[in-house]
């Protein structure tokens, strides 16, 4: 039976802005995106996060519990709900203003204990004080567990790529599995090729590094042998983006914990020694619940059975 798995991060609540409609709130952040994605997948899931106990942390609190979620004690102790102001132009792309403060619940070693894969990603890893907060967590549950990351940049927050590039590489390096986008890795390294800074990080620790690309086909390098592979993007409809790589990351996940690549340290050797061949479903399965939420308004999680 697999142990559960324990996000990390910002839960909060995005008011959707588009040219010629009225504002529209709903609830997100990345790490509660993941979460309610591995959820819906069936997944055994609790979630570490910081928001309030107003009306807008109701709604948090209404899709958690509806999506499966646990929640983490302590998780609702801030003052405020946090808020992403997001902006989508005529092509469905999205650009973020926040208003928030980031904190961590309280986790001690027997809590992470019970949890056998962690994931974290987007300014929960890197804004202080919660960002340290995390890479504790991570740290103490490592001996144990697998770990997942997507840094998930939001430059509204994480200031200038030297400000957070150091924390960035020190958690790619702790990962088993890191996604990222080109976006992500043009803000991160602007004077890098791409292809160059997807080898650095194969090599400095993850196994298995997958970089998504808008509609163009997914990059993926495994550290065992260091070769770039291309992973062709069916054509799909597209209503907006917003949570797009988070529902990515939940199916590229979920396919490595029910394949046993994920969620104890002897799934991370399994990992580590897997094939192309034994991997290139994951990172499949992440395609098509990505692609299966831009068709949806929001960030729509879809359920194992959608995949079929």
């Amino acid at each position: 039976m697999q142990k559960r798995v324990l996000v990390l991060g910002e839960a909060l609540i995005d008011v959707v802005v588009r040219p010629g409609v009225e504002p529209v709130e709903h609830p997100g952040g990345s790490p509660l995106n993941v979460a309610v994605g591995l959820a819906r997948l069936d997944h055994g899931v609790d979630l570490a996060t910081w928001f309030g106990r107003d009306d807008r942390g109701d709604r948090l609190h209404e899709l958690i519990e509806s999506s499966g979620v646990g929640l983490v004690k302590g998780s609702d102790d801030a003052v405020a709900t946090p808020i992403a102001l997001a902006n989508v132009d005529d092509e469905g792309r999205a650009s973020y203003v926040f208003e928030l403060e980031w904190r961590l619940p309280e986790l001690d070693a027997e809590q992470l204990a019970a949890y056998g894969h962690l994931h974290t990603g987007s300014f929960a890893a890197t804004l202080a004080p919660g960002a340290d907060e995390v890479a504790r967590a991570v740290a103490v549950a490592r001996d144990h567990a697998t770990f997942s990351y997507d840094p998930n940049i939001r430059p509204a927050l994480m200031g200038a790529p030297g400000l957070v590039r150091d924390r960035v590489e020190q958690l790619v390096a702790a990962a088993d599995v890191v996604k990222v986008s080109d976006e992500d890795l043009a803000w991160l390294y602007p004077d890098t090729i791409e292809d160059n800074v997807i080898r650095d990080w194969a090599g400095s620790g993850p196994a298995l590094v997958v970089v998504t690309r808008g509609p163009e086909p997914v990059k993926a390098m495994l550290a065992r042998d260091g070769e770039l592979r291309l992973v062709e993007r069916p054509p799909v409809e597209v209503a907006d983006t917003v949570g797009a790589g988070d529902s990515f990351m939940a199916g590229l996940v979920s396919a490595l914990l029910d394949a046993g690549h994920l969620g104890s340290r002897e799934a991370a050797a399994a990992l580590r020694a897997a094939s192309w061949d034994q991997l290139s479903s994951a990172v499949e399965q992440g395609i098509a619940t990505s692609g299966i939420t831009v068709g949806q308004a929001g960030a729509y999680a879809p359920t194992r059975l959608e995949l079929v």
